[in-house]
């Protein structure tokens, strides 16, 4: 196989400065975190900013929801710099036109939600109409975007998926072009008004969503010209290990392309606990920003590789996962095929030997599966012809180093271009990263992969004894999360923030511990009401705040029980599922 590896780099954002803080172009990816705390709780807000600087955060958002709020954050503000923190500050608007005018005033930089900040237009629009609905936001716009340029202010046009107008819903859908367009609608409001201070992101808690969505804002952005840095985040991640891997599927999918200039990672625990993982997240694709920007196109769907169906992989079966045998484990997990270590793999009772492909010219019986293992050492050797004339073979394709988004890629290429059709296990070795960071950087290449419809299975192998259950629930994770395997009841959790109206870390560990033997369903545990609705809308069942010490519970987007009593919702909860016979 004749193929140079090159690093590709999908895009190199404009610079911009938040407080003297340079973001995009080449400057490294900037971490950042948001506090939790009261907004008018001054003393509480000021120390957790204080932790999140001493920590990493290279900016903090705190919410503003309403003029007290936005005000407010100059006391914080000033009492930051007092204390020698020049951390630059965000205020998170959501509603509250009036309030983004005020801390456009003090903050070095306002996030917008473009679906609920002015856009509440509801029903259908004529093509006429439509441009007077978006006149109307351009005026209202207007007043903000004076004080911005006034007072050298960044925006950030933040659209959730859960949260677009229904304007927009009508036209585009629910959907990662809704999103975009959501985005675009206000830059060019921008555009046109001669402000171009901004910076976008699309999050969702689906890693598809978010990834897909992203990918096509880019390239929406190239063809009008536009270079804004992007915010990357997968919102309501949860927390423990699953909104870690969350997190590493979607922000590191699009890093390892070189798309993104600032992440977050939203987790439903301590703030300060977002930055470790953050730059775990960063560190493997640093070298991306070296690199200059190749035009290539981005997938932006959800369709495959069309590949043969091999024995137990292949055609329209779910990805497999090989794994060293984890022994006996609770979660009732175990891999497809087993790593014996011993240069072969197990199914059922049968063992298949590992085959150098470069070697492998003569087809076998064509009925049993024959594994050929493609690495650096044999890639260019491999005889074409010969590879597609192999019946049932499956393809292993190995990787050990930071490059293996990039090896992934142009083999996934290759076999396009030959019109060899196996199935392929993508298969990353531990050679560069140690301990975390090794499941981070495999689920963000194996995320990426997955999402260009490349890959029937996936296999993990770490040279550290005792990883094996850790290795199997990281598989796992990473295909729930992407929507190719459910195993296991998902959370999705958002990470609080000054608005949130109970103990949300406490709640969802107790939520899990009532539910977490069930399968495949998906419970959102939100704060509030701000984007808790629209971030759940494909979860089974939401439990929502509503009010102090008040709970509402969701079924299917639907609101079943409202306003009730703490004490008693997760209660409540257990008795929805189990009335809805999703108890099994």
């Amino acid at each position: 196989m004749k193929d140079s590896i090159t690093s590709d780099r999908f895009y190199r954002s404009k610079v911009v400065s938040i407080g003297g803080l340079l973001l995009g172009g080449d400057y490294p990816v900037r971490i950042q975190s948001m506090t939790n705390t009261d907004t008018m709780d001054t003393m509480a807000t000021v120390d957790q900013c204080m932790r999140l600087s001493d920590a990493g955060a290279e900016m903090v958002r705190i919410t503003a929801q309403g003029v007290r709020e936005a005000r407010h954050l100059e006391i914080i503000k000033n009492e930051l710099r007092k204390r020698g923190y020049r951390v630059p500050i965000i205020a998170d608007i959501h509603f509250q036109p009036k309030a983004a005018e005020v801390a456009a005033q003090i903050v070095e930089k306002v996030r917008l939600n473009p679906g609920n900040y002015l856009d509440r237009s509801t029903g259908s629009f004529s093509d006429q109409q439509y441009r007077e609905e978006l006149k109307k936001i351009a005026s209202r716009m207007e007043p903000l975007l004076d004080i911005c340029r006034k007072n050298n202010t960044v925006i950030r046009i933040g659209t959730n998926h859960g949260s677009l107008s229904q304007r927009i819903i009508n036209r585009y859908g629910n959907t990662p072009l809704g999103m975009v367009e959501s985005a675009l609608e206000f830059a060019r409001i921008c555009s046109e008004q001669d402000f171009h201070n901004l910076v976008f992101s699309m999050k969702a808690s689906d890693v598809r969503i978010m990834v897909y969505a992203t990918r096509m804002l880019v390239e929406k952005m190239l063809s009008e010209g536009m270079y804004y840095p992007l915010h990357l985040g997968v919102t309501e991640a949860g927390n423990e290990w699953d909104g870690r891997i969350r997190s590493a599927a979607g922000i590191g999918a699009l890093l390892a392309d070189g798309i993104g200039d600032t992440i977050r990672v939203s987790l439903t625990e301590a703030p300060e606990k977002e930055l470790p993982v953050a730059r775990m997240i960063v560190k493997p694709f640093e070298y991306m920003r070296l690199l200059d920007p190749v035009k290539q196109a981005m997938k932006t769907d959800f369709t495959g590789r069309e590949t043969i169906q091999t024995g137990f992989t292949g055609g329209d079966g779910k990805p497999v996962i090989i794994s060293r045998d984890p022994g006996n484990i609770d979660n009732n997990i175990f891999p497809d095929i087993i790593d014996t270590g011993l240069n072969t793999l197990k199914l059922e009772a049968r063992e298949y030997k590992l085959i150098d492909a470069s070697r492998a010219y003569l087809p076998g019986d064509g009925k049993t599966p024959e594994f050929l293992l493609i690495d650096e050492a044999n890639r260019e050797s491999i005889d074409t012809n010969a590879l597609k004339n192999i019946q049932n073979a499956i393809l292993i394709l190995e990787s050990t180093d930071n490059k293996t988004r990039e090896a992934f890629r142009h083999f996934n290429s290759f076999l396009k271009h030959h019109k060899i059709n196996h199935p392929v296990i993508l298969k990353i070795k531990n050679k560069e990263q140690h301990g975390e960071s090794f499941f981070y950087f495999a689920s963000a290449v194996l995320s990426a992969s997955l999402m260009d419809g490349f890959g029937d299975g996936i296999w993990l192998d770490t040279t550290s004894e005792g990883d094996e259950k850790l290795i199997l629930e990281t598989s796992f994770s990473i295909l729930q999360f992407l929507r190719l395997r459910i195993f296991k009841t998902e959370y999705i959790a958002c990470p609080s923030c000054g608005r949130t109206l109970f103990n949300i870390e406490k709640v969802l560990s107790e939520v899990r511990e009532k539910t977490s033997g069930l399968k495949g369903l998906k419970i959102a545990v939100m704060g509030c009401i701000v984007n808790g609705p629209g971030e759940m809308a494909d979860a089974d069942y939401g439990y929502v705040g509503s009010g102090p010490g008040k709970v509402t519970l969701y079924h299917k987007q639907q609101i079943v029980k409202k306003n009730i009593p703490e004490e008693k919702a997760i209660e409540a909860l257990v008795e929805l599922i189990k009335i809805n016979g999703d108890w099994k």
